[in-house]
């Protein structure tokens, strides 16, 4: 790609109107107005519904920094942090200087390198008389401009890889963000029911403690009593360790300061009156993942690199400009003629390049084809633990919720007909409790697992559910 201006030799019609034509095509080189970041939002906005925001400049972080401080001022819907996450996630931002960085590297490969100017200069005297050696040539390289168009192309493809990797950052960040969101809130949830339970469990054991002093209870009962309340505690604690993971880690994907700073509504969504039903589902995913396409993109880049190795396996280096050389005394004059610069293949004939582009293409070819297979897998996956997850949250809502209900209200029409004794209505309490805090984990496990589905859609997801909560035996016991 280099080329050379001489101004003490006039180099043949073809050099100069190559010459020229080369500076043509490096000039053309420039950076683009948005670098390259309008596809990154055209896909934020067409996957994920949302705006996407690359700050680098101190305005434009104080833009971002304001509409993120607006958002937090109230109660946090799962779009709201999805929003601040994209808007304020510092290691996003980090990762759309890939775009800068792979931009430049595309610039910088059509244009053309410096021409090298070399010069030797010797002289001796002789009978009083000094004489010169000068030596003067300005040469560029023709090989690298006769190689520019395919070290662009392989450019541009590595640069359109970067967007689709910079995209699919984007909605990794936003899927987790729901995942962790979903859990924050039924972790909150989560011990708000503990607590519940540590209630009727400490009003059950200091009953029992007060009815075995008057000898109205056996020993065992109240051990058995004290052992709830002891579960209890050793739950709410865990609970409530959960609880403040969740929310740290829901801040640090919002890039929030402090846990304290976010607002979460008191409960979990509804669940939806149906699920969705899907068709084609693998198909889908292998024609819209944005990771299947960035494998594609650099499976052909790395095809047309093969190309040019195969191109550049005798020859890397051709350089060829105008010199001039003066002998004798100064004033002699100069002859001009030029000079030819390249690597002979004699020890070197380019066969271990040509077979490691090969390898590492088809190293990428295998790599692209397991790809293929995962999505596929994944995209099952993801859909069936959506299906079963909704299936479950369900049944808990309509058949172990109300059942539990219905037990205790019948048991406490027992209670009032002096049937069964305040052990077994506190029993029933406690059971009833935990039911509806399974039903509400099982809840955020469907949301969760909806998320996971959304994104077999767009990349790999995590397919991982958020721990439960340990819940301690404060079910109900024998009658």
């Amino acid at each position: 790609m280099t080329k050379a201006l001489s101004r003490t030799v006039q180099p043949g019609a073809r050099l100069i109107i190559l010459a020229f034509a080369s500076l043509s095509l490096g000039g053309c080189a420039s950076f683009s107005f948005d670098g390259g970041f309008g596809s990154v939002d055209r896909t934020a906005r067409e996957r994920l519904g949302k705006e996407v925001k690359w700050a680098r400049t101190d305005g434009e972080r104080a833009i971002l920094k304001a509409r993120v401080e607006e958002l937090l001022t109230k109660p946090l819907g799962v779009e709201d942090a999805v929003q601040i996450a994209l808007f304020n996630n510092r290691g996003l931002q980090a990762a759309f200087f890939e775009l800068g960085i792979s931009e430049a590297d595309l610039v910088q490969a059509g244009r053309l390198p410096n021409p090298h100017f070399s010069m030797l200069r010797a002289s001796r005297s002789e009978n009083g008389i000094r004489e010169y050696k000068i030596e003067q040539a300005l040469t560029f390289n023709i090989f690298a401009l006769i190689t520019m168009p395919l070290a662009v192309e392989v450019e541009k493809r590595n640069f359109e890889q970067t967007q689709r990797l910079a995209a699919m950052e984007a909605a990794s960040l936003a899927m987790e963000t729901r995942k962790v969101y979903f859990n924050a809130i039924a972790a909150e949830e989560a011990v708000r029911y503990m607590r519940k339970v540590k209630q009727a469990a400490d009003a059950g054991a200091e009953l029992a403690r007060q009815m075995a002093i008057v000898g109205n209870v056996s020993k065992l009962r109240q051990v058995r009593e004290q052992g709830f309340y002891a579960d209890s505690i050793l739950n709410l604690a865990r609970a409530e360790q959960a609880n403040i993971a969740a929310r740290e880690r829901l801040a640090r994907l919002l890039g929030v300061a402090t846990a304290t700073a976010i607002q979460l509504p008191e409960r979990l969504p509804d669940l939806p009156k149906s699920a969705d039903e899907l068709h084609a589902i693998e198909q889908t995913a292998l024609d819209s993942r944005l990771d299947l396409q960035a494998i594609r993109l650099e499976t052909e880049a790395l095809a047309k690199n093969l190309g040019l190795t195969r191109t550049t396996r005798f020859i890397n280096v051709l350089e060829v400009g105008p010199a001039r050389v003066m002998e004798g005394q100064k004033g002699s004059g100069y002859k001009k003629g030029y000079e030819i610069s390249f690597e002979l293949p004699i020890f070197d004939w380019g066969g271990a390049k040509v077979a490691k582009a090969e390898s590492i293409y088809m190293q990428a070819v295998e790599r692209a084809a397991e790809a293929a297979v995962n999505a596929r897998s994944e995209v099952r996956e993801a859909y069936n633990f959506y299906r079963t997850t909704y299936d479950i949250a369900r049944h808990y809502r309509d058949e172990i919720v109300p059942l539990n209900k219905r037990i205790a209200d019948e048991n406490l029409l027992r209670y009032n007909g002096m049937l069964i004794g305040v052990f077994e209505l506190l029993a029933d309490a406690r059971a009833q409790i935990a039911s509806v805090n399974n039903y509400i984990e099982s809840l955020r496990d469907f949301w969760i697992a909806q998320s996971d589905l959304q994104m077999a859609f767009i990349g790999k997801p995590s397919l991982a559910v958020g721990a439960r909560a340990a819940i301690a035996a404060t079910g109900r016991p024998d009658h």
